[in-house]
C-alpha cells in the first residue's frame, strides 16, 4: 500500500486506514512506538511489559476493594 503524508498544521501526518487499525487493535488511546532503522519508518503499538500488566491489575483490584476509602481520604 502506498500512502502520502498530509498537512496537519505545521506538521505532516500519516493517515492509517481503518482495516489496518482494526487488525492491529489500535484506537485513539493506543500508545505507538515510532522508530527507524535508518532506512525505514517503523510504527507499532507499544507492548506492555509483564511488570506493567501486574501493576495495572493490582491497581484495579485496590480501586475495587478500597475505592470508597480512597475517595474519603482524598476529601
Amino acid at each position: 500500500m502506498v500512502k502520502k503524508l498530509t498537512k496537519h498544521g505545521n506538521s505532516l501526518a500519516l493517515v492509517i486506514d481503518r482495516p489496518i487499525l482494526d487488525l492491529l487493535k489500535i484506537d485513539p488511546d493506543t500508545p505507538l512506538d515510532v522508530s527507524t532503522d535508518g532506512k525505514q519508518l517503523i510504527v507499532a503499538p507499544v507492548k506492555q511489559s509483564a511488570r506493567r500488566k501486574k501493576f495495572d491489575a493490582a491497581q484495579e483490584l485496590a480501586h475495587k476493594r478500597y475505592g470508597k476509602a480512597f475517595k474519603k481520604l482524598a476529601e
